[in-house]
């Protein structure tokens, strides 16, 4: 098991950690042992490890569910994997990128919806983050290791600096839960920021969201990501240069019928307000092409 000699086996090997993919190892066994602890596990889980590096994290997950199947992308990692015959022998070790896995197959082999442990690289973290946005309805819940910057953002309040689409987006399908946090220097390379561990839960359906009416996701997104797009502007502004509306006059009109003030900011509308938009303006669509 490989922990605080993490850099002379990565130097042994020639496994010079990626700058470019952000890769930095975990070498601290208690804050891994502390993960999978507040991953909240059982014994009949299987569980897609999502970067599994020299198996830090790996190990003691493996004590603790049925099953892993662990995604690597790193070619060095998954030959030393296999020349060491390392991995306990619930592990299944798959070469993949993750932004390019088929979510809906990973479901099928996990027997049901998703659940994800991840020590990802930070250069991925966000589109990782989108992937889970866009699969909601494959997941369970996801453990992730991210910039303590990016986690915070995540669980922002309106009307802070750091609430955003990420925010909004991902509030709309998980109950966001801050674990722990982990300082710089429990990794190899040591990275310039510190880390929180994310718990993102999807099942059961967040509390605002059930409560909420209905709304089109797809275009849930395009008035959030519109709304963010450009922030220093008005929701007006921001929106009527989507073309969500036929025009800046309709636009206002309905977004004062969704209660809001066309010269308002995103970062202050709240998840329902945004739902509320969303369906002002399916509301509007709907409307000319029935007439």
């Amino acid at each position: 098991m490989v922990y605080q000699n993490t850099k002379s086996v990565l130097e042994q090997q020639g496994l010079a950690p990626h700058k470019k993919r952000g890769q930095n190892f975990l070498v601290h066994r208690h804050t891994a042992e502390r993960i999978v602890e507040h991953a909240d596990l059982n014994s009949d889980d299987t569980v897609i490890e999502v970067g599994v590096g020299l198996g830090a994290l790996t190990h003691p997950l493996s004590l603790r569910v049925k099953q892993i199947i662990g995604i690597e992308t790193d070619s060095g990692l998954i030959r030393f994997h296999e020349q060491e015959n390392d991995l306990p022998d619930n592990v299944q070790l798959i070469h993949q990128d993750i932004l390019k896995a088929d979510f809906h197959e990973l479901a099928r082999i996990c027997g049901g919806h998703l659940k994800i442990l991840a020590n990802l690289p930070y250069s991925i973290s966000s589109p990782f983050l989108f992937r889970l946005i866009e699969h909601y309805e494959l997941m369970d819940w996801a453990v992730i290791m991210l910039q303590k910057e990016v986690a915070l953002r995540l669980a922002a309040e309106p009307g802070t600096k750091v609430y955003g689409a990420p925010t909004v987006l991902m509030a709309s399908c998980a109950t966001i839960t801050p674990l722990l946090n982990v300082k710089a220097g429990e990794f190899h390379p040591r990275p310039k920021v510190d880390s929180m561990v994310v718990k993102l839960s999807f099942l059961p359906v967040p509390d605002l969201v059930s409560k909420s009416p209905a709304f089109n996701r797809k275009l849930f997104r395009q008035v959030v990501n519109a709304a963010f797009g450009k922030r220093r502007k008005t929701l007006l502004n921001a929106l009527s240069s989507a073309n969500l509306a036929p025009d800046k006059k309709t636009m206002a009109e309905t977004i004062t019928h969704a209660g809001l003030s066309v010269s308002e900011r995103a970062e202050r509308l709240s998840l329902v307000q945004f739902v509320t938009l969303t369906n002002c303006i399916q509301s509007l669509r709907s409307s000319r092409v029935n007439s």
